[in-house]
C-alpha cells in the first residue's frame, strides 16, 4: 500500500465531523431521548386516567344501583310485607348457592381469556375464547337448571319446612338458565372492555327490573313473586345479548374436543374462585353464629347492618377494580413489568380517591344510620367508622391479589386465600370475644394490613414486584387524614366536632385532588369531557 494512500478504515479529514455536526447529533438524540420520555409520560397518564374514569363511570353505576334498590326495598315493604321479603329471601338464598357451585366460575374466569387475547388483538383466540364461554354458559346454566328441579321438593322443605314452594323452585330453574347465558355476555363485554355498554346494561336493567316487579306484586302479591325473578333475569338476558352482539366475532369451526379442554382451562380458575368464595362464606357463616351465640341475635344484626353501610358504600371503588383494573392486568399479565406498572397505578389512585370519600362517611355515619335504619341501630355507627379505617388497605390488597387470578394461578390464590381465610376467622373470633363489635372494626384492620403483606412478600418472590418509595409516601399521608378524621369523633360538642371533621376532609379532598391532578392532569381531563 502507497504510505500517502488514506486506509479504508480511516476518515480523512475532510470526512471527519466538525463540532457543529457533532452538536447537531447530539441534539437529535437529547430529542429522541425526550420525546420517548413524553411518551412514557403520557402513556402513564392515560393509564391513570382509565382508572379514574371506570372507577367514576361504575361508581355512578353503584350509586343508582342502590337508590333503585332503596327503591325496590320500599315498595316490597310496603306491598308484599316481612312475609314476603321473607319468601324472597328464602327463595334467593339457595338458588344462589346453585349458581355459584353449578357456574364453575366460568363467567369470571372466561375475562381473563377474552382480555389476554384481545390484548394480543389475535381476532382467532378471540373467537375461540368467545364461542367457548358460549358454550360453556349453556351447559352450566342447564345443569343449575336440571340440579334446581331435581332438588326442588327438597328446597322447598328445607327452606320453608314443607313442599307447597316445589313448583316455584321448578319454575325459578329457568333463571338459572337466564342467568349463566346472561352473564357470559357480560363477560364477553368485560373482556373486550366495551365498558360503557356493560354501565348501560347495568342502569337499563336495574330500571327495568323495578318497572316491571312493582306492578307484578302489586296485582298479584306474594305470587307475583317468582314470576317477578322470571321476567327480571330475562331482561337481563336480553339487555346483555343487545350489547354483547356488537363485538365483532370472526366465524370459526370449534369442535366439540377443542370446546372441552378450552373450557376446562377457564373452569380450572373458575373452580378456584368458587372454593374461595365457599371459603368467605363459611368463614362469614361461623362468625354469625360466634356472634349469636355469645351475645344474641340482635348482635348479629348489628353486625351486618353496619358491614352493609360499610361494603354497600365502598363497593364504588371495588367494582370498578373488577370490572375494569382485572381485564387490563390479565392482557398483559405476561411482561411483569408491565403487571407491576399497573398494580401500582390501581393501588395508588384507589387510595387518593377513597380518602376523601371515606372522610365524608366517617362524619356522616350518624346520619347515615338515622335515615336507613332506626336509633336502634346507632350502637354499629362505630363499628362501622372504624371499619372504614381499613378500607385503603383492602384496595391494596384487592390490587395485589388480582395478579395470582390475571396470571391464572388459580391455585396459589386458592391457598393464599384460604390462609387469609383462617387469620381473617381467627382475628375475628378473638377480637369479638374481647372487645364486642368495635373489635370487628379491629380486626378487619389488622386483616387487610396482614393481606397485604402476605400478598406483597408472595408476588416479590415469584415475580420481583415491588412498590416505589413514593408510593409509600402517599400512602402514609392519605391515611393519616382518615385516621384524623375519625379521632374528630371524639371531640365534644356537636358544632366543634363537625367543624373539625370538616376542615380535616377538606385538607383531605385538597390532597387527593392534587395528587390525582399531578398523575393525569384532571383539569384537562374534566373539560375534555365538558367539551364532550
Amino acid at each position: 500500500m502507497n504510505k500517502n494512500q488514506t486506509p479504508p478504515y480511516k476518515l480523512s479529514e475532510t470526512d471527519k465531523p466538525g463540532i457543529l455536526d457533532l452538536e447537531g447529533v447530539t441534539l437529535d438524540m437529547e430529542r429522541e431521548s425526550l420525546s420517548q420520555e413524553q411518551g412514557a409520560l403520557d402513556r402513564e397518564k392515560s393509564s391513570y386516567r382509565q382508572i379514574f374514569k371506570a372507577t367514576s363511570l361504575f361508581g355512578g353505576v353503584q350509586v343508582f344501583q342502590i337508590l333503585i334498590g332503596i327503591v325496590r326495598v320500599k315498595f316490597v315493604a310496603i306491598l308484599l310485607g316481612t312475609t314476603g321479603v321473607g319468601i324472597m329471601g328464602l327463595l334467593n338464598a339457595p338458588v344462589d348457592l346453585i349458581i355459584s357451585i353449578t357456574g364453575l366460575g366460568i363467567s369470571f374466569s372466561a375475562v381473563r381469556d377474552i382480555s389476554e387475547a384481545h390484548g394480543s388483538d389475535d381476532k382467532n383466540r378471540i373467537a375461540v375464547a368467545i364461542k367457548t364461554l358460549r358454550r360453556w354458559s349453556w351447559f352450566t346454566g342447564m345443569l343449575g337448571a336440571v340440579v334446581t328441579i331435581s332438588l326442588a321438593p327438597l328446597l322447598s322443605q328445607w327452606s320453608f319446612g314443607n313442599r307447597e314452594y316445589t313448583w316455584a323452585f321448578v319454575w325459578l330453574s329457568v333463571t338459572l338458565l337466564l342467568h349463566a347465558i346472561s352473564q357470559g355476555q357480560r363477560a364477553i363485554l368485560q373482556g373486550t372492555r366495551r365498558l360503557k355498554d356493560m354501565a348501560k346494561a347495568a342502569v337499563i336493567g336495574s330500571a327495568l327490573g323495578l318497572i316491571t316487579s312493582i306492578p307484578l306484586y302489586y296485582w298479584f302479591g306474594l305470587k307475583g313473586i317468582v314470576p317477578a325473578l322470571i321476567i327480571s333475569s330475562a331482561t337481563l338476558l336480553f339487555l346483555s345479548w343487545y350489547f354483547s352482539r356488537r363485538v365483532e366475532v370472526e366465524k370459526i369451526e370449534l369442535t366439540i374436543k377443542k370446546t372441552y379442554t378450552s373450557g376446562l382451562n377457564m373452569a380450572k380458575l373458575g373452580i378456584s374462585m368458587t372454593l374461595a368464595g365457599f371459603v368467605a362464606s363459611l368463614s362469614r357463616y361461623i362468625l354469625n353464629a360466634f356472634i349469636s351465640n355469645i351475645s344474641g341475635v340482635d348482635q348479629v344484626g348489628l353486625y351486618n347492618a353496619g358491614w352493609g353501610v360499610v361494603g354497600q358504600y365502598t363497593a364504588v371503588i371495588f367494582a370498578a377494580m373488577a370490572t375494569d383494573y382485572f381485564p387490563r392486568l390479565s392482557a398483559v399479565q405476561a411482561d411483569n413489568e408491565k403487571v407491576k406498572e399497573l398494580v401500582r397505578q390501581q393501588a395508588e389512585t384507589a387510595v387518593l380517591i377513597m380518602t376523601p370519600l371515606l372522610g365524608l362517611l366517617i362524619i356522616a355515619m350518624p346520619m347515615v344510620v338515622r335515615i336507613l335504619y332506626t336509633p336502634a341501630f346507632m350502637p354499629m355507627a362505630m363499628f362501622a367508622s372504624i371499619t372504614l379505617l381499613g378500607m385503603q388497605f383492602k384496595a391494596i390488597s384487592w390490587a395485589l391479589g388480582y395478579v395470582y387470578l390475571a396470571k391464572g394461578n388459580g391455585r396459589l390464590f386458592l391457598i393464599l386465600e384460604i390462609i387469609s381465610g383462617m387469620l381473617i376467622l381467627g382475628l375475628n373470633l378473638f377480637f369479638y370475644y374481647f372487645f364486642g363489635l368495635n373489635g370487628l372494626g379491629i380486626s378487619f384492620i389488622l386483616s387487610y394490613f396482614s393481606g397485604i403483606i402476605l400478598a406483597y412478600s408472595v408476588l416479590k418472590w415469584k415475580y420481583d414486584f415491588s412498590f416505589p418509595p413514593k408510593f409509600y409516601g402517599k400512602l402514609f399521608i392519605a391515611y393519616g387524614f382518615v385516621v384524623a378524621t375519625f379521632l374528630t369523633v371524639f371531640i365534644s360538642g356537636a358544632f366543634y366536632k363537625y367543624l373539625a371533621g370538616i376542615l380535616v376532609l377538606l385538607g383531605a379532598t385538597v390532597f387527593s385532588f392534587i395528587k390525582l391532578n399531578e398523575l393525569m392532569d384532571l383539569r384537562s381531563f374534566f373539560s375534555g369531557i365538558f367539551k364532550k
